[in-house]
């Protein structure tokens, strides 16, 4: 069963860890900006209804024109000062009758739509999702001197993606309790965790990674001529 889904792009960080002078949404992959690749994957989507974007208010000029060659977006919105207020103004500028919402780092332009697809799908059968990935390197817990306190079993780990789907009144309860708690998250599901609700992983692609270094840029533009190849 199909149900209405609005797509909402969180592109509003700061970007400070690229350490450049504008933001990565804009940065040029290809020939088209990152955010642009992210909008396209989404566009193409068929279970998804329509898209929000939330942006800064300084890049909401250049987001609004690129947002314009896609029929699907329905708002660019300004983001708040935390990612679940942020993700609050673009949940508030989706139409009423969205049933699920899947929200998005903008600065994951290389999401495949077959996995936007899979995600959203299962979710419509237990009301909450993200996409990850296995965890390939043993990871390691730390104390504040990097002194190594525990080895989690590797097979128990995974790293989480987005897009991360959810039923809508789910959602809300979940968001509503995060910022009237101040809870500090750093993605949806973690806001959903803390209501003690079930999310599953669905496994996606190694090659959906977040722009968040200058090394990832590179990284991106070579998975993108691979594609064209």
């Amino acid at each position: 069963m199909k149900y209405f889904t609005s797509a909402i792009i969180a592109a509003s960080g700061n970007s400070t860890r690229m350490g450049l002078d504008k933001s990565k949404q804009l940065i040029d992959l290809c020939g088209k900006p990152t955010i642009e690749h992210t909008l396209l994957a989404f566009e193409n989507c068929d279970v998804i209804d329509e898209i929000v974007v939330v942006c800064r208010e300084c890049d909401m000029e250049s987001i609004k024109a690129i947002a314009k060659k896609f029929s699907k977006v329905k708002a660019v919105a300004t983001g708040g000062d935390t990612r679940d207020k942020s993700v609050k103004n673009g949940v508030d500028a989706c139409s009423k009758n969205a049933q699920f919402f899947a929200i998005h780092d903008g600065a994951r332009p290389l999401v495949k739509v077959e996995d936007i697809k899979r995600v959203v799908e299962r979710a419509y059968e237990v009301k909450a999702c993200a996409l990850g990935t296995a965890v390939t390197d043993t990871i390691k817990v730390v104390d504040d001197e990097n002194a190594i306190l525990s080895t989690p079993v590797r097979s128990t780990l995974k790293a989480v993606q987005t897009p991360q789907v959810f039923e809508r009144e789910l959602y809300l309860q979940a968001i509503n309790n995060a910022v009237e708690k101040g809870l500090s998250v750093t993605d949806d599901c973690s806001m959903v965790e803390a209501l003690s609700e079930r999310v599953e992983i669905v496994l996606g692609s190694a090659e959906n990674i977040k722009l968040t270094t200058v090394t990832d840029i590179t990284f991106a533009k070579a998975i993108l001529r691979n594609r064209e190849v």
